[in-house]
């Protein structure tokens, strides 16, 4: 039913031509009171949390910019009409929860209905028996978050992420990505998570509660499987209306995800942005089958959703202290999408934190990594050969007091030169491996390494376990020009062999699957180093010996590499660009050929500054809250948006990335 009335207002028709057909056989005819007008904005507010025992208490949540008034809003359940209820406030602020408690009850097994005055109708859940027990929410991010049944605790008035699990199931990761109520009336799901899920008994539902849910199976195309980070659509057969809602359901009956639109909202489509995760909002190009274009107009239009800020920072510049602006700004990759993670960034470091005696300008602080044993713990590397150890403390990073409050100074092997350290990764044995690309009291001269320290060794400065030296395989680098010599390893990242093994990636020295027992001094994984020059990694086996294994080139489709990650989360190998390419972050899987080769790649939240953003990290899966885990920026020049601006004078960024 493409460009259809909403079922309200068809409703409304009929009923008002059955009455002035009466009026006119009595000759009698008189005034109809209008029908309520609905809020601007109702469609962001969702009903977020819900329980059938005790009170049978109801939670919504504003997802949109601008408060909603309620007022006159309704109710219904499987088993009672629309009845009004008595919210904890009448109007629901801009990120902000009302509470109440159902008039009538709610069931072991039931359905919860929110309508506007004028009886639109606001969102839906519905609920198998003893799954809203003690209640059911939405994680993943308060109003825009798929259900999650019998979650493990009431959080009404509050934000659900301490009652939701700290990984939702996988069912829970398939979300409404994009509807369009034109033309075919298209709904697609996106899969967030890491494994496939059967939707082959899954049904949907539009606003009209009369309506029977029809399956995905039977509508066209027909789908019966969602893979990993994947897209599934089909055409409803039920038909949806300018303003309307749909529901996704489960084989059991319980809600997955739902999406409302009001006039117009969807057409031609309505998205989330970020794609998988956001709020929606009315979209400019609809972009069926693959990732939300995210370029509408937001607001409170009738997509609905809301933009993001960039909190914390501030603080005046210590003595010494001297921000760089960013150069070298390039364009952003074609195919980048949106980033994924939450829209909201803050300033996660004290204002000129990382001085030092050989950087007092407070610049430098580049690649970070993650303790994938430990996520309490990030370390960082500044390119003026100190290495930190930093820890969380009221929201920002700090040096860990216990190990160094400063930073220790690190050397080359022998205890000689200063490294100009640029990235760094934890290693299989728990150790730091660091990349230099010149010695900083010789920097006309490329020295490109790879060194191994023991974060155990005691003392103010630390010097390598081992070292190996690569520097003789960039004959481009060596020129003389201190300019050149500075476009070597600025990024690396530890690979486990279980990871290679896993996804069949073909070794390029055999032609056959990487067998890690043909390399039996190199440890557990490899490492693969960022080079600046042209954006390559270069892969190695780092024998305990001293000397390494030369496993080639990967292309990464970017200009240039300033950190390199593995993250087990999304199984990818991560290379980060900076400002040359447009903040962007290239994720890289094995193909069918045992091929490294980019799969997806994001740009940073959109209240970031562009700048030397040279330093990426994600942290492990085992942090994850309601969904989501931490991201975290450094930005070498430590200029943020400038002079006077609260990131000034500001190294680290944090916000935050799926689970």
């Amino acid at each position: 039913m493409p460009t259809s009335h909403s079922r309200a207002g068809v409703a409304s028709v009929c009923a008002a031509a059955l009455t002035l057909s009466g009026l006119l056989t009595t000759g009698m005819l008189s005034a109809q009171p209008a029908a309520a007008a609905d809020p601007s904005g109702y469609q962001n507010v969702r009903i977020n949390e819900v329980t059938s025992s005790d009170n049978d208490t109801v939670e919504l949540y504003n997802t949109g910019s601008t408060a909603v008034s309620i007022s006159g809003w309704k109710m219904s359940d499987d088993s009672f009409s629309p009845q009004s209820f008595s919210p904890s406030s009448s109007t629901i602020p801009s990120g902000g929860f009302i509470t109440f408690n159902s008039p009538k009850g709610l069931g072991d097994s039931d359905k919860l209905v929110i309508y506007t005055s004028g009886g639109t109708v606001v969102d839906r859940v519905d609920w198998a028996t003893d799954k809203a027990k003690p209640t059911m929410a939405r994680c993943g991010g308060d109003g825009t978050g798929a259900w999650v049944t019998t979650a493990s605790a009431t959080t009404f008035g509050a934000s659900n992420a301490s009652g939701c699990p700290s990984s939702v199931p996988a069912a829970s990761r398939v979300r409404i990505n994009e509807v369009t109520s034109n033309d075919s009336d298209t709904v697609e799901l996106y899969n967030g998570g890491t494994s496939a899920v059967s939707i082959g008994s899954w049904k949907y539902v539009d606003n009209d509660t009369s309506h029977s849910a029809a399956s995905i199976s039977s509508s066209s195309p027909s789908a019966t499987s969602i893979p990993a980070g994947g897209y599934v659509t089909f055409n409803s057969t039920i038909g949806l209306g300018d303003n309307d809602s749909v529901l996704l359901v489960d084989s059991s009956g319980n809600t997955v995800d739902s999406a409302t639109w009001a006039t117009g909202g969807a057409n031609p489509s309505d998205e989330r942005c970020a794609n998988g995760t956001g709020a929606f909002r009315t979209a400019t190009t609809a972009t069926l089958g693959s990732v939300n274009s995210c370029s509408g107009s937001g607001g409170d239009d009738g997509g609905g959703g809301q933009g993001g800020q960039l909190l914390g920072g501030g603080g005046s510049l210590t003595s010494g202290c001297t921000p760089e602006a960013p150069s070298g700004t390039g364009s952003t990759p074609a195919g980048t999408l949106a980033w994924p993670g939450g829209l909201d960034v803050t300033i996660a470091d004290n204002v000129c934190a990382f001085t030092t005696s050989t950087g007092p300008e407070g610049r430098d602080l580049s690649g970070l990594a993650f303790d994938p044993a430990n996520p309490s713990v990030l370390w960082a590397a500044k390119n003026k050969n100190w290495l930190y150890k930093l820890v969380k403390s009221n929201g920002k990073w700090i040096p860990d007091a216990t190990w160094s409050a400063t930073g220790k100074q690190i050397r080359f092997a022998g205890g000689s030169g200063e490294p100009d350290s640029e990235g760094l990764t934890v290693g299989g044995n728990g150790h730091i491996y660091v990349t230099s690309e010149r010695d900083n009291t010789k920097n006309t001269a490329p020295k490109d390494t790879i060194m191994e320290f023991d974060p155990a060794a005691t003392g103010s400065t630390l010097t390598p376990v081992h070292q190996w030296d690569m520097t003789s395989q960039f004959p481009q680098l060596n020129t003389g020009d201190k300019d050149d010599a500075n476009l070597g390893f600025e990024g690396v990242g530890y690979v486990p062999d279980s990871w290679l093994t896993a996804n069949g990636w073909i070794d390029p020295l055999t032609g056959a699957a990487y067998n890690p027992a043909n390399y039996p001094l190199h440890g557990s994984g490899l490492f693969f180093a960022g080079l600046e020059w042209d954006g390559t990694l270069h892969v190695y086996g780092l024998n305990s010996d001293g000397t390494f294994t030369t496993f080639g080139t990967i292309a990464t489709g970017k200009a240039s590499v300033m950190d390199v990650t593995f993250d087990a989360g999304t199984q990818r190998i991560v290379a980060t660009c900076d400002n040359t390419c447009g903040e962007t972050h290239t994720f890289m899987k094995v193909n069918a050929g045992g091929a490294l080769v980019p799969d997806v790649t994001y740009t940073n939240p959109a209240v970031m500054p562009t700048d030397n953003m040279e330093g990426f990290a994600i942290a492990p899966t085992s942090s994850c809250v309601n969904g989501f885990r931490e991201a975290v920026w450094s930005d070498d020049g430590v200029y943020g948006f400038g002079s006077a601006s609260s990131s000034y004078g500001h190294a680290l960024y944090s916000g935050t990335f799926p689970c």
